[in-house]
């Protein structure tokens, strides 16, 4: 089974940095996983992308030495088994509740002991039936990582307890959804928001467990691993794209070139 590159930084106390993929081509998901990003963020919550697809992206991952994260929508917990038996090596479930939630998460998505995970192991992770079933099964439990996302005031306050569920590597803090939810959409430096980051970073060190979320900058990341943070994630390839076309039209108007821009 091939092993979580973002797991292993992760238990020597070393900062992983995935990048998010929207587009679907899978020449882009070879490329960056050549490049030795730790994991690649895979969005099945908010785009239409079907598993069919996603499975065909995680197999051109991994050329390269890149982790697939995979985020479903809340309560397909279904759907997790066959993105982990896709080949993901760890999913970022969205907008947990509470602690109850995340046990039934980690049910899902973990083989027993620890879950209640069904058993194929004809597809990408054991791969095709190459594993005597018991090492495979400790290997999954060991390789996979699961990463509950908080994005509301009453998660926050429940984070020490959804933290404390076995099972659970890593809480990652939704600031986007927090903010809509909290009344103050897109005001990441409110007070509120840095409460919740401070309240996070506490209670996955109080339960001996990694926290993150998207950064937006160094500068900003630097101030994250200040505050324990080691699970984070930067840019998007839609806005890197977006970023490269403006900067296009920024140096060659003064040419004389227009553009009837719509956006």
């Amino acid at each position: 089974m091939r092993p979580s590159k973002i797991k292993a930084k992760l238990r020597r106390n070393e900062p992983v940095l995935l990048t998010t993929l929207h587009f679907i081509d899978p020449s882009l998901y070879e490329l960056t996983s050549l490049m030795g990003f730790d994991g690649i963020w895979l969005d099945l919550e908010h785009h239409g992308t079907a598993l069919e697809t996603a499975m065909t992206l995680m197999r051109a991952a991994r050329v390269g030495s890149a982790d697939v994260m995979v985020r479903p929508a809340r309560g397909e917990f279904m759907r997790m088994g066959r993105i982990l038996e896709a080949g993901a090596q760890g999913i970022l479930y969205p907008r947990c509740a509470n602690a109850a939630e995340a046990r039934e998460v980690v049910a899902w998505s973990r083989f027993a002991p620890l879950g209640r995970r069904g058993l194929d192991g004809a597809n990408a992770d054991m791969p095709y039936c190459s594993m005597p079933v018991a090492e495979y099964v400790r290997a999954a439990n060991e390789q996979t990582f699961l990463a509950i996302q908080i994005e509301d005031r009453d998660a926050v306050a429940d984070a020490r307890t959804i933290a404390e569920v076995e099972g659970v590597d890593a809480l990652f803090f939704g600031p986007a959804d927090f903010t809509v939810l909290s009344g103050i959409p897109g005001q990441f430096d409110h007070p509120h928001v840095q409460e919740a980051m401070r309240s996070i970073a506490d209670a996955a060190r109080r339960a001996g467990k990694h926290w993150g979320m998207p950064s937006g900058s160094p500068e900003q990341t630097r101030q994250l691993l200040d505050m324990g943070a080691r699970f984070l994630c930067h840019g998007a390839d839609i806005l890197m794209v977006k970023a490269g076309l403006e900067e296009i039209q920024r140096r060659f108007a003064p040419l004389g070139f227009t553009f009837d821009n719509r956006l």
